[in-house]
């Protein structure tokens, strides 16, 4: 691990951090607060990979999932009103849903970046967010996966209701991830700015 990467790793540190405290508080009905945070790891991870290649970028991944996963144990063991802070379902479905998106990011960014400069991050992005918002929430939420951790209480996830109030009927957790994965997308848009002025300062500093 290089000085040359430390950016990136402190950035994706900071992100990993901050998103797991700021999934405990709701933002309106369907989100929380960390669903703003969040995606902008996959900004961390595609600047990374345009300056420095794929070989970093994983190592930026890696070092944000064992942040991740330090963060979600240490959850695990702090009790709250109704329980754990983080439900050993949820530590599961973070971090395999973090690790398998953001590879997946690192690998179709690397065969998109000869092309158009915003064509890797944003379908990269796109791809890599949403396999991020299926897992999660499936792993962590789905009744069919109960058999992950039985003891994990996820019935009030499964309560059916109209899709984010208004359309067809679905569980909860259906709602939750649709709503996260809208957030997901506009960010993907959203970020392609600041992805394009700072990889272009960075390369021109390199």
């Amino acid at each position: 691990m290089t000085r040359t990467y430390l950016p990136g790793i402190l950035a994706m540190a900071t992100i990993v951090v901050a998103s797991n405290i700021l999934v405990q508080f709701l933002y309106g009905q369907w989100l929380t607060w960390g669903a703003f945070t969040y995606p902008f790891a996959f900004l961390v991870t595609d600047i990374m990979n345009r300056v420095y290649g794929a070989s970093a970028a994983r190592r930026v991944v890696l070092v944000g999932f064992v942040v991740g996963l330090i963060c979600s144990l240490i959850g695990t063991q702090i009790m709250g009103e109704f329980g754990p802070l983080v439900t050993l379902r949820i530590a599961i479905g973070s971090g395999v849903a973090f690790l398998v998106a953001q590879l997946f990011d690192v690998s179709i960014f690397a065969a998109l970046r000869d092309g158009k400069w915003w064509r890797a991050p944003l379908i990269s992005t796109l791809i890599g967010s949403s396999i991020d918002t299926a897992l999660f929430f499936s792993i962590a939420f789905s009744g069919s996966l109960s058999f992950i951790h039985p003891a994990t209480d996820v019935s009030w996830a499964a309560e059916i209701l109209p899709l984010l109030g208004a359309g067809p009927i679905a569980p909860l957790w259906v709602s939750l991830a649709v709503a996260d994965w809208a957030v997901k997308l506009c960010i993907a848009l959203a970020a392609l700015v600041p992805f394009r002025m700072i990889t272009a300062k960075l390369m021109r500093a390199a």
